[in-house]
């Protein structure tokens, strides 16, 4: 596979243009949602729950406040289903005699002075029967209080393949561990925000900072008991989004519909401040995950079993695929000919945990890569060697049966990451510092990885996306799709592609607003499909509209300039008026999943990574601090390498935190430490040099061989880090993450 940056034989494919979004965002006249200015515009505050678990007895408002100038919704007022369509149908918009968990939303206030109605919250006073809550992993599974069907498990999955209960009495070595990774905020720059106008005779229309305006426009039309065509849902510029955008913007979004239906019609925005953000929003799914491995004395890896169990908080949301995708990355790179892989989301009482960057995967990877490490240092062979002779390679069968059809290149991954990062002079070095020095120790380890492209299994068949392009009248064409720029350059590498393919100029190409009522139902902004997928799809478009105009007789066959270009799409939309060309998903030929066992091609392309991080602790604060940090990856084609690398490097930064500093403290099942004081983040100053470099295999079904890359960095850091203090501590593995200096503290004492 060659190394990039080699020179593509494109002209946008493969280079650097400017992002489409740049000059506004640089020079600040790009409109966020808070910038957008409605005339006779109300407040919106959300009153929320303040018990875990509990029945509504009353609620009441304190006198000496003008509740007359007030709309005030409860969940008496809303007109249709008190429910938020998603994957279940058990989240209420507003609670309605019961609340399970605190921040749950009870009461809606607006009034047309901000200030005033951020005090009003306060003065609305709500009086609960409590209830036994469930807290915990351990609380939920052991079935005193049970608030969810019959074992509050939302959801489980079983893998199989081979029987890994005979391997055990008859390998050499078997090593068991168990390992826990914390909830992690989001915290995109920009908080939660939306404005709605709402009423029976206009529909209702809702302006929002989000990932996937579809997904909210699906939770709308119950809610108010309307079609399709009197909803419509508008992106607006949004400040990141890292999952935390994807299905939570339909609740702020329902609340500021309601608020406005009562009020007239009336304009109300909803803007969450930050407190109110990290304290009532989702968070990454906490994990509990036990691991038995099956080894030979040589390293070679027998059997396995993982068993993982995810906190889901109170409602299912999106619990379900979330499970899925962290089950089926629980068994890592590696080959193995018996394989037992139990997962399960359970119920407990706290704000529901939802998507976030990796989607599953970081929680099942860590404990995987961690325990690799773990049974090297058993074993006492180096940590690379052992996954070097367990690696998968073309032929090999995943634990879901699915035959890797092209060789990985894990090996050349995993070689060039520790040339570049010096990993086995270090790994020397650092051992004979270590035995030498009591204040300051080393640490250097490595994770192996993938993540696969795309949703899992069938989902791409079900979304059944739906992307395409339009002449427009100055001779130029626009990009009209549902996925949104949330920071990941989606808007910029969608233009490349569509240029290439057409052979026409960058800045010929625009892009629509994504809105449901212009664009098409293109899928979720998620899943690390929003290039491979939506990408391919509007290939194709690009390709059929050319074919459109040669046909026509408006463009030559045998190529065009620029000006050829706009002359013939004048011509097309002279003679025969509009032009639109819309592609439809189609799934490769060869790939197969079978939902009911969980067997087949559980993602159509996998990206595959090396990772190396190097790190220090000093041993008078027991903080650990990166120092170097290395990531090589195969994405497939990189389309604009300036912003894959920063997408790596943004991921791999994010999970630094994840590992190192992001503890989320929950008391009665929800965050306290929700101000930026107390929620601790890594600066540019305990971030180290990230080094970036590519492969690249094309992927034949990704646009120009593209494959997903966005969520791939936020996997591998953890377990890294992890490893690579477990070194510098001899060998002691602490087994969970955030690693804070207390943890060092008491894992060394």
């Amino acid at each position: 596979m060659p190394d990039v940056l080699t020179t593509p034989a494109y002209r946008w494919v493969g280079h650097n243009p400017p992002r489409k979004e740049s000059l506004e965002k640089v020079t600040g006249s790009a409109k966020y949602l808070d910038d957008l200015k409605f005339e006779g515009c109300l407040h919106g505050k959300t009153v929320r729950s303040t018990v875990p678990h509990g029945r509504i007895k009353k609620i009441s408002f304190e006198p000496g406040v003008p509740w007359d100038e007030f709309t005030v919704v409860t969940a008496r007022d809303i007109p249709g289903k008190n429910v938020v369509s998603l994957i279940e149908l058990d989240q209420p918009f507003l609670a309605d005699g019961l609340v399970r968990h605190m921040a749950e939303p009870v009461v809606l206030l607006a009034h047309p002075d901000k200030g005033m109605a951020e005090k009003a919250v306060k003065r609305v006073h709500i009086e609960y029967e409590e209830l036994p809550a469930i807290l915990t992993i351990e609380e939920s599974l052991a079935g005193g209080n049970i608030q969810y069907g019959k074992d509050n498990i939302f959801k489980k999955y079983h893998i199989q393949k081979g029987d890994p209960e005979s391997v055990w009495p008859k390998a050499d070595v078997v090593i068991e561990g168990e390992y826990w990774t914390g909830p992690q905020e989001q915290l995109y720059i920009e908080p939660q925000g939306v404005v709605a106008v709402a009423s029976p005779t206009g529909g209702v229309t809702v302006w929002g900072s989000m990932q996937c305006p579809f997904y909210v426009h699906k939770g709308l039309k119950p809610l108010f008991n309307l079609p399709d065509d009197r909803v419509r849902v508008i992106y607006t510029v949004t400040g990141g989004g890292f999952g935390g955008k994807e299905e939570y913007p339909t609740l702020p979004a329902g609340h500021a519909a309601l608020l406005s239906w009562k009020a007239g019609g009336r304009p109300v925005k909803i803007v969450y401040d930050r407190m109110e953000d990290m304290w009532a929003t989702t968070k990454r799914h906490p994990c509990k995950t036990r691991v038995k491995a099956a080894f030979t004395k040589d390293g070679k890896l027998l059997a396995l079993k993982v068993d993982a169990t995810m906190d889901g908080g109170a409602y299912v949301t999106l619990s379900t695929v979330v499970l899925s995708r962290g089950t089926l990355h629980a068994f890592g790179p590696y080959a193995c000919d018996h394989v037992v892989i139990d997962t399960r989301a359970v119920f407990t009482n706290s704000p529901p945990y939802g998507a976030f960057r990796g989607f599953g995967a970081p929680q099942t990877i860590f404990p995987l890569e961690l325990h690799l490490h773990r049974a090297a240092c058993e074993l006492g062979i180096e940590p690379h060697e052992l996954r070097r002779r367990n690696l998968l390679h073309q032929g090999d069968r995943m634990a879901t049966g699915q035959v890797m059809q092209e060789e990985t290149g894990l090996e050349g991954l995993m070689w060039k990451a520790m040339d570049e990062s010096k990993y086995l002079e270090k790994t020397k070095a650092y051992r004979e510092h270590n035995r030498s020095s009591t204040r300051i120790k080393k640490g250097v380890a490595l994770a192996l990885f993938f993540h696969g492209a795309g949703f899992t299994g069938s989902g791409e068949v079900f979304l059944d996306s739906k992307a395409g392009l339009e002449l427009t009248r100055d001779g130029a064409v626009r990009i009209l799709s549902a996925n949104t720029e949330i920071g990941q350059g989606s808007f910029t590498t969608h233009s490349q592609i569509v240029a290439e393919e057409l052979r026409i100029p960058y800045e010929m190409v625009e892009v629509a607003v994504p809105d449901t009522a212009v664009v098409p139902n293109s899928g979720p902004t998620v899943a690390s499909r929003t290039c491979m997928v939506v990408g391919e799809l509007l290939r194709r478009a690009a390709s059929d509209l050319k074919e459109v105009l040669v046909k026509s007789g408006a463009l030559a066959g045998n190529g065009h300039t620029p000006s050829e270009f706009r002359a013939a799409a004048g011509k097309y939309l002279q003679r025969f008026g509009e032009l639109k060309v819309y592609s439809k998903y189609k799934p490769p030929p060869d790939v197969s999943w079978d939902d009911k066992t969980y067997t087949g091609s559980a993602y159509a392309a996998y990206a595959w990574a090396c990772y190396v991080a190097d790190l220090e602790i000093d041993m008078a604060t027991y903080q650990a601090q990166m120092k170097d940090f290395v990531a090589v990856q195969e994405v497939g084609r990189v389309i604009h390498p300036v912003i894959a690398a920063g997408q790596i490097e943004g991921g791999v930064a994010q999970a630094i935190g994840w590992a190192l500093y992001e503890d989320v403290a929950l008391k009665q099942g929800v965050m306290q430490n929700c101000q930026l004081t107390n929620y601790i983040l890594p600066t540019t100053a305990d971030t180290p040099p990230i080094r970036v470099f590519f492969y690249e295999n094309p992927y034949q079904n990704g646009p120009f061989g593209a494959k997903g890359l966005g969520e791939l960095p936020m996997d591998g850091p953890a377990p890294a880090i992890a490893a690579a203090v477990a070194f510098a501590l001899g060998d002691r593995i602490i087994p969970r993450i955030p690693i804070l200096p207390e943890t060092i503290l008491d894992a060394i004492s």
